[in-house]
């Protein structure tokens, strides 16, 4: 099956496609488990688990079944979780009705950035928003002639764009250079998040920082970066030019870097009185909340194979 899949599929090294099986066989089986555990144990914990895997279904779906089709695919899909992410953290953060033009303006980012991707015009991909848009728009905004809320407005437009439009599109852009480096960064991140939840679920007492997300606690931090170290290692071989050494030191990063992106989101959601940025993701909450991580982790793992390799 794996022969056939990169016969029909050129992009796909074997390796990939390993990967992809095995995250399959992964979810197939937290499936089984968390079935069997239900009937044991029934109840809202257990129900909740079982929620959370259920959703895990659909976004595998989507984000393998993307990049098996192609790099385009994947690059027009990272664009809609980017719409999506975007749409999300303006309904959080304050706007004035004064802005609803340089929203517009915001929304018409994406298409330029991932044609930007897409083309592989690495000048304006790193330039367009973190430059245009940081001059521009904040011109755009005060021409509207209301002063008053200027600098939060302009600073939250800017700061939403920079996370969810230019971070995520890090990700796209991987694509176009391997396949191998997309699982990478994907696989290391989510299981970052899934280990520091459970590694503190089940040991979790000392918060590391309690005031912006009561949930994280030490125990939950090291070993989720333990376990994404690890993974790390083992992975980089087999879908990125790296060794198992330089694999390891970016599992390790992308593990601190990965629950920092998640506390920046839970100081805007605390600081905005909401628990999740919407409820689109059942057991998840919404897509900023699946990619605050990422956001953060994707930059650094392009700019290490971009410059390093």
């Amino acid at each position: 099956m794996i022969e056939q899949l990169t016969a029909l599929r050129p992009h796909l090294t074997e390796n990939a496609a390993i990967t992809i099986f095995s995250v399959w066989g992964f979810l197939l089986t937290a499936t089984l488990i968390g079935v069997v555990l239900g009937m044991l144990k029934p109840g809202p914990a257990m129900e909740s688990v079982n929620v959370r895997i259920r959703a895990w279904w659909f976004m595998t779906a989507l984000i393998t079944g993307t990049l098996v089709l192609g790099e385009l695919p994947f690059v027009i899909f990272m664009a809609l979780v980017s719409f999506l992410a975007l749409k999300e953290f303006f309904s959080l953060v304050p706007t004035r009705l004064a802005d609803h033009r340089a929203l517009f303006w915001s929304y018409g980012s994406i298409p330029v950035q991932y044609v930007a991707v897409q083309q592989q015009w690495f000048g304006l991909f790193v330039l367009y928003i973190p430059l245009y848009h940081l001059l521009v728009g904040p011109l755009r905004v005060a021409l509207r002639r209301n002063t008053k809320g200027f600098v939060d407005s302009s600073t939250n437009i800017h700061w939403g764009l920079m996370l969810t439009v230019f971070c995520l599109s890090h990700v796209a852009f991987l694509a176009k250079k391997d396949i191998g480096l997309v699982l990478f960064l994907l696989i290391l991140t989510e299981l970052n998040d899934v280990s520091q939840f459970i590694w503190g679920k089940l040991f979790g007492k000392r918060k590391v920082i309690a005031e912006v997300s009561p949930n994280k606690t030490w125990e939950g931090l090291l070993g989720g970066v333990l376990n994404t170290t690890l993974l790390g290692a083992f992975l980089a071989p087999h879908l990125t030019p790296a060794n198992w050494a330089v694999g390891a030191l970016i599992g390790c990063v992308v593990g601190w870097t990965g629950f920092c992106g998640d506390i920046v989101m839970s100081a805007v959601k605390r600081d905005m009185n909401v628990k999740d940025a919407s409820e689109i993701i059942p057991g998840h909450g919404g897509v900023l909340d699946r990619v605050d991580s990422l956001a953060y982790t994707a930059p650094l793992v392009f700019y290490i194979f971009h410059f390093w390799y």
